[in-house]
């Protein structure tokens, strides 16, 4: 190897440590607000990919079907539990609209556009629209009525909402593999590397939505009031903060990082309905060297396996992942010495 093929190869893994630091980022602020290792969030990635996808190949893509069934099922339960509680239905539709209409609108815009030429940005709002309601509608249907539950639980939870989401993208994309355009046609020589549009737009992006992340939570109070809820989330509900809403909006940032990781990956690599799973995965190795409760560690995390990934498929193609996933060992071997061992009752 020499350096060339060094520096291409660093610039790829840069790129994909990219797109696996936002998966880290989201997981990690999941787990802190909601105590959930949230297994799906590669499924936000996967299906943001084929909605966009679908969406440039002048379908109406199988997202449309799922977010309504989704919207369908929050309708029932809360329709339910009115009715269990004597709520009048004005209180009901206050307490459902707000939960439902974002999706609702979402889906309307998208049976608008579907098979019309448009551009492609707004192909791509319209992906991040219909998959960010997804997560507090998630949150309502698998996870908010075992807020209290343990983390073993929680973890069950998740993986069996990984598999019904796998199975429901099975249905709704079909079992084709798609790759959608680039948004930039560009290529940059960099001395002996050649690095392309996407490529920037990758890096760029995941930097500005690490930036934003970074100043909301430092200078907003919905996002000073996540970080309190991630604290401590029986002082944070005695000051008055909803655990509720934490979790509901901590699985629609997830949901949108996980939509916006899917249009960056799309242009670079064929994704599958069931692509997201190795993408979550390699995105929970590297949350796991922050112990889930670091932003910073997590970043430093997602570089190094992104640039693990790309050496070892030169060195070992077929052994790549398998290479990935083993440095998760001793991550996990040092983290069992250094942090604390609390019996969670």
């Amino acid at each position: 190897m020499d350096w060339t093929i060094a520096s291409i190869l660093a610039v790829d893994g840069l790129t994909n440590g990219a797109v696996y630091a936002l998966v880290a980022i989201a997981l990690v602020l999941v787990f802190a607000v909601t105590r959930v290792v949230f297994i799906p969030q590669g499924e936000f990635v996967a299906f943001g990919a084929l909605t966009m996808a679908l969406f440039q190949a002048g379908r109406l893509p199988g997202t449309v079907w799922l977010l309504l069934g989704l919207v369908l099922l929050v309708a029932a339960l809360d329709g339910w539990q009115a009715w269990r509680r004597g709520w009048p239905l004005a209180r009901w539709a206050r307490q459902a609209v707000p939960t439902l209409l974002p999706a609702l609108l979402a889906v309307a815009a998208a049976a608008a556009v579907a098979g019309r030429q448009v551009p492609m940005l707004l192909h791509a709002l319209l992906t991040l629209a219909l998959i960010t309601p997804m997560g507090p509608l998630l949150y309502r249907v698998a996870y908010r009525s075992l807020a209290h539950a343990t983390v073993l639980v929680l973890l069950i939870v998740s993986v069996g909402v990984h598999f019904a989401l796998t199975g429901l993208g099975l249905v709704a994309f079909g079992a084709e593999g798609f790759r959608n355009p680039g948004f930039l046609d560009l290529r940059l020589a960099l001395g002996p590397v050649t690095v392309t549009g996407q490529a920037l737009i990758v890096l760029m992006v995941a930097l500005a939505l690490i930036a934003g992340l970074f100043l909301f939570f430092g200078r907003t109070l919905t996002g000073k009031a996540l970080r309190a809820t991630s604290v401590n989330r029986t002082g944070a509900r005695l000051m008055g903060i909803s655990s509720d809403g934490a979790g509901a909006l901590s699985f629609a940032m997830a949901a949108f990082i996980g939509a916006l990781s899917g249009l960056l990956i799309g242009p670079s690599t064929t994704v599958f309905y069931d692509t997201g799973f190795l993408i979550g995965l390699k995105g929970f190795v590297a949350a796991v060297f922050g112990g889930l409760g670091s932003f910073p560690l997590a970043l430093v995390g997602a570089v190094g396996v992104g640039l693990v990934e790309s050496f070892a498929s030169f060195w070992q193609s077929a052994l790549k992942e398998a290479i990935v996933f083993t440095v998760i060992l001793p991550v996990l071997m040092w983290r069992s010495f250094i942090d604390p061992h609390v019996e969670e009752h």
